[in-house]
């Protein structure tokens, strides 16, 4: 689990911890020392934590002026024992839709569980807060993307079909989005 970093090849543009508008701004990452775990097991110190016991996120790209932010997670979402979605929307949503983001890209390649519980009052808030906005989820698991489904978070989330694009690291983050926002045009229309 240690080895898995988040994505890091475009923070020659964008660096959360330097970004002013950023709930991550000023954080202080220290490479010789794991201090977060996921049930025992310690992450690389690079992922971003936000309350959650179980899943942690790293903002690898933000664009005020496009609205748009591209988010990857990692870790155990679990809204059944950890309320992980409360904690996500109140620590990191909420303060990007303040700062006036209403498109987000959520990458989920290394979310490796999902637990959901009935109740979406989160994900529903955080939905109409988007407006005109739009909240993409892509390269999920399977299996993450069939619970969703049963939970009826795909009545809040975008993910599945042409939003898993396989190649996102070979694209700059504006290219990233351009494909995504051109994915959401055609499905929300």
């Amino acid at each position: 689990m240690q080895d898995i970093e988040p994505f890091y090849n475009w923070e020659n543009l964008y660096v959360a911890s330097k970004d002013p508008r950023s709930p991550f701004y000023e954080r202080l990452y220290n490479t010789s020392y794991y201090e977060h775990d996921i049930y025992g097991y310690f992450i690389h110190p690079f992922w971003d934590e936000f309350e959650s016991e179980t899943l942690y996120c790293k903002i690898l790209f933000c664009d005020y002026e496009q609205r748009f932010v591209i988010i990857e997670m990692f870790g155990e979402w679990n809204d059944t024992l950890h309320n992980d979605i409360m904690w996500f929307k109140r620590n990191v949503i909420d303060h990007l839709v303040n700062q006036g983001i209403n498109q987000f890209i959520l990458v989920g390649e290394n979310v490796l569980n999902f637990h959901g519980s009935h109740e979406d009052d989160y994900y529903a808030e955080w939905f109409e807060e988007v407006e005109d906005g739009w909240i993409a989820a892509c390269n999920f698991r399977d299996f993450v993307q069939q619970e969703w489904t049963k939970f009826r978070l795909d009545y809040y989330l975008n993910f599945g079909g042409t939003l898993d694009v396989v190649n996102w690291r070979v694209l700059a983050p504006r290219q990233f989005y351009e494909v995504i926002k051109a994915l959401m045009t055609r499905r929300l229309n």
